[in-house]
């Protein structure tokens, strides 16, 4: 029996793609297709660089626009050098757009302050991170605000410089007015490169942004504006807001241009008030200087000028000078005279020939207390024609002078000095002394037992003489004579008594004597009287040279 024959069987190679392949290339295709997916659900990453994490919680602080959250805290870490904290925030799909150069991020916390309250909604949610878009290119790395800016960039409006030497009490967040309404507020400050100029940043809001032009004025409302005036005190405050926290006002004039699309570039200058603007609206200034002989204490810079009431112009330097040669020291008071207050520097001569017409006519500046309470003086030019012109034309001034006249407080203050000099060359001593020994005499001389005595025995007279009358009125002469002859040795014993009781050293001595004199007068009519009725007893009731 034969071996059955086996044959090899034949391998052909197969040619083009195999399916078995398609397995993995589905696998490799759906899993990148998936990681793509993944990735684009995810959203864009950044980080943004606080200086404290406070608040901020990784996997639980949101980040928020328009009250939305769009995205979430990943990781919270350390700087390279350890002095600001790193937030890596991952923001939902489709956020990239918010994502550019000018963004700005911020903490909102629970905060109170004078200006109010803010952030009370995370004392229950918590704190989270606040977006403001901006424009610029996109970016991934940001630096955050430590505090809430006041205004964002989708609100309406116009951001302005403005640019002063003093703030006086203006920081950021001071509302700005227009007449009175509410337009806007100050962003920030900073210190300009001068070192003495401060920029300020200002937001006006819509519609008080188209009233912003290219000569639109400001002045500082900060606090409260205090003077006194004809009428009393006066005070102005533009609202409480502004008396804490400071304040800018704005007005445009009607004919001012139309502000153009560049008006974010102007530098508008902030005015410390508005009667600085109304100063500076006249351009043109006459410098002149005044020499005053008495003290300048209360003048200062800044004091006004005036001419019968109206100022026409400021005080701009008061200082002492000494004339090394002399040795005498001079008060020059510069001045500056607003001609555009008093006349049309348009038309007629020049108001440098104007001034000096006046001052050939009369023209005088002296020095007057504008406030008794606070002493402050200012400088008032009036017409005096009878005054003497008197010039001091002191080199080195630069500037032409103006004759000057004693103030009316300089003219009493001389006038008392002069009356005290002169009641020091008065002898006050001797005057006192003559007064002192003239009361003296007096007191003895009225409480004088003789003077006492005296005006008894003179009442005795007077009441003996009405006696004389009574009889001679009832016709009984010869006891009207005895009467009289009684009454007459009565009088001259009271003389006698007098003239002894009296001091010829007296003070009153000849007053005294003088009135003794006319008793003694007194006493010759009555004896004269007397003897005619002895003569002619007739003569009572047919009078003197009648016949019997």
């Amino acid at each position: 029996m034969s071996e059955p024959r086996i044959e090899h069987p034949e391998v052909h190679g197969r040619s083009g793609f195999s399916v078995v392949w398609l397995i993995p290339i589905l696998t490799l295709l759906i899993g990148g297709w998936l990681i793509f997916r993944t990735l684009a659900d995810q959203g864009p990453v950044v980080t943004i660089e606080f200086r404290t994490a406070a608040g901020i919680e990784a996997g639980r602080t949101r980040v928020k626009y328009k009250s939305v959250d769009i995205g979430v805290v990943e990781r919270v870490q350390f700087a390279e050098d350890f002095g600001n904290v790193m937030v890596r925030v991952r923001f939902d799909p489709g956020m990239d757009n918010l994502l550019r150069r000018n963004t700005r991020f911020w903490v909102v916390r629970p905060e109170l302050s004078l200006r109010g309250a803010s952030g009370l909604e995370t004392l229950i949610s918590g704190a989270y991170i606040q977006v403001d878009p901006g424009p610029g290119s996109p970016q991934r790395h940001f630096v955050g605000l430590e505090q809430q800016p006041l205004i964002t960039a989708d609100e309406p409006g116009r951001t302005i410089t403005l640019v002063t030497e003093r703030l006086g009490g203006i920081d950021a967040g001071s509302p700005i007015y227009y007449r009175g309404i509410l337009a806007g507020e100050v962003l920030g400050r900073e210190l300009a490169s001068d070192r003495r100029s401060i920029y300020i940043s200002a937001f006006v809001r819509d519609p008080f942004d188209q009233l912003v032009r290219g000569n639109s004025r400001f002045w500082n409302v900060s606090g409260m504006d205090v003077g006194f005036g004809a009428e009393g005190p006066e005070v102005r405050m533009e609202s409480l807001q502004s008396l804490i926290f400071g304040g800018i006002a704005f007005e445009t004039p009607a004919e001012a241009e139309q502000l153009t699309a560049d008006a974010e570039d102007l530098l508008f200058t902030l005015h410390d008030s508005y009667r600085d603007i109304e100063e500076r609206a006249y351009i043109r200034k006459l410098n002149y200087v005044l020499y005053f002989d008495g003290s300048v204490r209360g003048l200062a810079a800044g004091a006004p000028v005036e001419f019968r009431g109206i100022r026409i112009g400021s005080v701009s330097d008061v200082r002492l000078e000494l004339d090394p040669e002399t040795l005498d020291f001079n008060l020059p008071v510069r001045v500056e005279i607003e001609p555009e207050r008093i006349m049309d520097v348009t038309r007629g001569p020049s108001p440098e020939a104007v001034l000096e017409s006046l001052v050939k006519r009369g023209l005088r500046a002296r020095l007057q207390t504008g406030s008794l309470l606070t002493g402050q003086l200012f400088v008032e030019l009036d017409m005096y024609p009878d005054s003497e012109l008197r010039l001091r034309k002191a080199d080195g001034i630069g500037y032409p002078e103006l004759p000057t006249v004693p103030g009316a407080m300089e003219t009493i203050t001389a006038s008392i000095e002069k009356l005290v000099g002169q009641l020091d060359e008065i002898a006050l001593d001797e005057i006192a002394a003559n007064l002192l020994g003239t009361l003296e005499g007096t007191n003895a001389l009225l409480n004088a037992p003789e003077l006492e005595r005296m005006l008894v025995e003179m009442e005795g007279s007077v009441r003996a003489f009405r006696g004389i009358l009574e009889q001679v009125e009832a016709s009984d002469m010869e006891a009207t004579l005895v009467a009289a002859r009684g009454v007459l040795g009565n009088l001259e014993r009271t003389l006698a008594v007098a003239a002894d009781a009296l001091d010829p050293q007296a003070p009153m001595h000849y007053n005294l004597l003088r009135m003794f004199s006319e008793l003694e007068e007194t006493a010759r009519a009555i004896r004269a009287l007397v003897e005619l009725l002895e003569r002619e007893p007739q003569s009572v009731i047919f009078g003197r040279g009648a016949d019997e």
